[in-house]
Order: C-alpha cells, then sequence, then structure tokens
C-alpha cells in the first residue's frame, strides 16, 4: 500500500475475528478491534501493539445501528477515512432443527444477519463517500449446503449473508466500494470445538474430503487479499475454502 490504510474488524477480541485483525495488521493496516466485549476488543488491541499508535480496541454490539456510527465516528476521529470494514462478528449455535425456539431462531438471526446488514449499510455508505472502500463478509458453508454440524438458524443467517453481499456489491459497485464474502467450512477454532461434540467433531473431520478442519490463518490471509486495492474487479463474490465438502 502507497499509504497506510485502515480496517475494522467487528467480533475480533477472539476466535476468526482476532485472525483477520492480525493478519491486517501485519499487512501495514492501522485496526480498529471491535468486539460486544469493548474490554476485551481493548486487550486484544494492545497485545497487538502495546504502543496503541496502530491500534484500537473499540465495543460495538451489531444490533444497533447507532454503535456502527459511533465506531466508525472513532476510528474517524483517531486515524481518518475507512478503508476496509471485515462484518465477521456471529454467534454459531447448534441446537436441532426441531428444538429451536422462535425467541432462538430470531436472536441468531439479529446478531449474525442483521449485524452483517448493518455493517455493510453504515461502513459502506462512509465508504461510498469517499470513493473508495473494501467490504469482507464472513458467510459460511453453512449458507450453502444447509449446515453440516451447525444450527438451522446458524446457516439460514450465513445463507443471508452471502445473499447480502451481492445486494451491496451491486449497490456500492460505482462508489469504488467492494463487497464480497468468504464462505468457510469447519474451521480449527476453540468455538468449533465447543459447540461440536467430540464425537460428532470426529465424524464431521472424516466427512471432510481433506480430512481435516479448516486453518483460520488461511481465511485471514484471503481477507487480506480481498481488502487490497488490486482487488478492484473482484465484488459480489463467495470465496469457498471448505475442504471440499462443498464444490462448484
Amino acid at each position: 500500500m502507497a499509504e497506510r490504510q485502515n480496517a475494522l474488524v467487528t467480533g475480533a477480541a477472539h476466535g476468526l475475528g482476532l485472525f483477520i485483525a492480525q493478519a491486517l495488521h501485519a499487512a501495514g493496516y492501522r485496526v480498529a478491534l471491535s468486539d460486544r466485549d469493548g474490554a476485551a476488543a481493548e486487550r486484544a488491541a494492545r497485545d497487538l501493539d502495546p504502543s496503541g499508535d496502530s491500534t484500537l480496541g473499540l465495543a460495538l454490539d451489531v444490533v444497533s445501528k447507532s454503535a456502527f456510527e459511533d465506531a466508525a465516528d472513532a476510528l474517524a476521529a483517531r486515524w481518518g477515512q475507512l478503508h476496509v470494514a471485515v462484518n465477521n462478528a456471529a454467534v454459531t449455535v447448534t441446537t436441532p432443527v426441531m428444538q429451536i425456539t422462535p425467541e432462538e431462531f430470531e436472536e441468531v438471526l439479529r446478531i449474525n444477519l442483521r449485524g452483517t446488514f448493518l455493517g455493510c449499510q453504515v461502513f459502506g455508505a462512509r465508504m461510498a463517500s469517499h470513493g473508495y472502500g473494501r467490504l469482507i463478509n464472513i458467510a459460511s458453508l453453512a449458507g450453502q449446503n444447509g449446515g453440516t454440524a451447525s444450527g438451522a438458524h446458524y446457516a439460514s443467517s450465513k445463507a443471508g449473508i452471502l445473499t447480502l453481499t451481492k445486494i451491496f456489491a451491486r449497490e456500492l459497485a460505482a462508489s469504488g466500494v467492494t463487497v464480497n464474502a468468504m464462505a468457510p467450512g469447519p474451521l480449527d477454532l476453540p468455538s468449533v470445538r465447543q459447540a461440536v461434540p467430540a464425537d460428532k467433531l470426529e465424524k464431521l473431520v472424516s466427512a471432510i474430503p481433506v480430512q481435516r478442519l479448516g486453518d483460520p490463518r488461511f481465511i485471514a490471509a484471503q481477507v487480506v487479499q480481498l481488502a487490497s486495492p488490486e482487488a478492484d474487479s473482484c465484488t459480489g463474490a463467495a470465496w469457498d475454502v471448505n475442504g471440499g465438502i462443498f464444490m462448484r
């Protein structure tokens, strides 16, 4: 990058979001790490850059539009223009479909799908006003094949994210803003190991053609590629990284 750019990642205090924030920072971006747990986001930001010059920890509850606006304002006050935003925050729930309550279904979609919609809407508008931006949404294999171990509400939310990616890609393309999605399969993350019982996880891995869980570092590296200025002709795409479970 000729000029250091600014990025914001939601759900960045731990898990895949933290891997993504670390990869963007290593690639030269100033990174705002946001999370519903603001204290955890601040700790993760300090761990990444103890000086605080190139990282910022922010509280951001993705169900609130005003929280997105506040986070964007905080980044702008600190560093200026927002160049890259990664809508990663999500909850992973594996309740069997016939046992999902209406309240649980609504809560998962509220966080995963509404959160991504608001991120695209708020951050996309800011980027469009500057004539440049990169939005990357974290979808999932579950949104493509109905889920292998995840709940129906999780799979439905991720399918919605894939569609939102296309909608915002069309809306923002003429403004110099690209919108893409990563669609990973099961990843080697604590959240996956906690959500899926050991016996079911073993069966899941055996059903993956490459016979292993995905590496979150590779997903993070792909996000960095999609965030680059050179990725200007890639928009509305979903990048599949699922070990061969879903091929097209």
